[in-house]
């Protein structure tokens, strides 16, 4: 990658996503953190690397382990803090959680705790954009689990025939909770089902965030000139931490630290950050954390939801 200036915010975006889920990581023991959280350390390059290549017109729906994909689309970090801590400044007012992670301003149109739901959602928004004529587009992003659910094999069979303007980007992570996906599939890349659809699809096995960007960027760029309809990446990952919550799960017998090895040493904030000067990462990893500290500081200042606020923003009234 030659243009210095997306190298700079793709480094700064991991490491604003890393340095927010190893906080998160600290303070959940304290039980200030009011959900569960699915961290997604050692898994930012896809969500990153993607919304780089994004417009702010564009739009992202993600998963139930959606931090990454929030804060890489530009979501209001001291509103996704405030949310985990169940306050009435959250991003969902304090009512959604970890998990249902929104910031429309930004682009961020939702994420959930259910796996699959959102694959037609984007759908739905792709469709509308199409009917509009407008040329934003929408990221689906979800993992190889969900791949497994009927309504992504139906999806992609509704986006092809419309061709509407969706990049589906599965982060495919290996394990769907503790099972291992060859145990789940047979051993055909979900990638390669994509393609059994007409899709143009692609698959990145080392987690290389360059070469997640340089594709996406490509697709994107098809997709908003109307090329031949929706697009697919699957994206290798590893997550080094626990299915939910903070610590390591190695000695949990499902997976090995020797698996996972490899994955640390391709640690992907680490090699971004390594092609930049020193002065540029010491002055972005400053700007991160005085972000972190701020974002903190008013999670932890801000008001729980009151008596009164049990039923706002649940119903729409007629």
């Amino acid at each position: 990658m030659k243009d210095v200036a997306t190298l700079l915010r793709l480094y700064r975006s991991m490491l604003r996503i890393r340095r927010a889920e190893e906080e998160i990581a600290r303070i959940y023991p304290s039980d200030k953190i009011q959900s569960p959280v699915h961290l997604a350390i050692g898994q930012e390059a896809a969500p990153a690397a993607v919304c780089e290549a994004l417009r702010s017109d564009d739009v992202v729906f993600g998963t139930y382990r959606g931090h990454a994909t929030y804060l890489a689309k530009g979501g209001d970090l001291r509103r996704m803090l405030a949310e985990l801590f169940g306050k009435s400044t959250g991003c969902a007012r304090g009512k959604g959680g970890s998990m249902h992670l929104i910031d429309v301003e930004h682009g961020v149109m939702g994420t959930s705790a259910v796996v699959g739901t959102t694959i037609p959602h984007a759908l739905g928004y792709a469709y509308a954009l199409r009917l509009q004529s407008r040329d934003a587009i929408v990221v689906c992003f979800f993992g190889d689990g969900a791949a497994e659910e009927g309504v992504f094999s139906e999806s992609l069979a509704f986006a092809v025939l419309k061709k509407l303007p969706v990049l589906f980007v599965c982060e495919n992570n290996l394990y769907a909770i503790h099972s291992r996906l060859l145990d789940r599939q047979p051993p055909v890349s979900i990638a390669d089902r994509a393609r059994s659809f007409g899709i143009h699809a692609e698959r990145v096995e080392d987690g290389d965030p360059l070469r997640i960007h340089s594709i996406a960027k490509a697709a994107v760029g098809a997709l908003r000139a109307g090329e031949g309809g929706p697009r697919f990446i699957e994206c290798l990952a590893y997550r080094w931490r626990e299915h939910v919550g903070p610590n390591e799960d190695f000695d949990a017998g499902y997976r090995s630290r020797a698996e996972a090895q490899p994955w640390f040493d391709r640690d992907p904030v680490r090699l971004v950050g390594e092609l930049i000067p020193s002065d540029e990462r010491a002055r972005i990893g400053a700007e991160v954390e005085a972000e972190l500290k701020d974002a903190i500081r008013f999670a932890e200042e801000s008001p729980f939801p009151t008596q009164d606020q049990l039923y706002a923003d649940v119903f729409k009234d007629a």
